[in-house]
């Protein structure tokens, strides 16, 4: 039986890009995929914006919150995705990394921080295309 792919979502703070991203692989996967996010020097709580346009497409992140990067979490990954966290992420032999360059939504407005999520909704689903072919059908 295979293993479930688990895929670990960095940015720096943890506030913005790398929970959207993790909220919408969470979401389309359905259970085919481990989903974690982390932040080199994680916030105190995600940023309003997101939780904003993350509701928006009736997903509920305020529950989440800004977690610290672990060497035991990028371990864990089989895909890591960093998302201008530079080298502050520890860099494993035999993992997968993958750098998304995307767009900081810190102190960006709602109209703003839609593209970036939308930016990230379809990298998401490329990815879940790829390690999990099934659920693209």
């Amino acid at each position: 039986m295979p293993t479930t792919p688990e895929v670990l979502f960095v940015c720096v703070h943890n506030a913005g890009r790398s929970q959207m991203a993790a909220g919408l692989l969470h979401h389309h996967a359905q259970g085919r995929v481990t989903v974690r996010s982390a932040g080199s020097a994680p916030a105190d709580t995600i940023n309003p914006a997101v939780l904003e346009v993350m509701n928006e497409l009736g997903l509920d992140l305020s529950q989440e919150f800004p977690k610290k990067l672990t060497t035991d979490a990028v371990e864990a990954a089989d895909v890591v995705i960093t998302m201008g966290c530079g080298d502050a992420c520890p860099v494993f032999p035999g993992k997968r990394y993958l750098d998304w360059e995307l767009t900081d939504p810190a102190g960006k407005s709602i109209e703003d921080v839609r593209p970036i999520r939308d930016d990230i909704d379809r990298r998401v689903r490329a990815l879940l295309a790829e390690l999990v072919p099934e659920a693209a059908k």
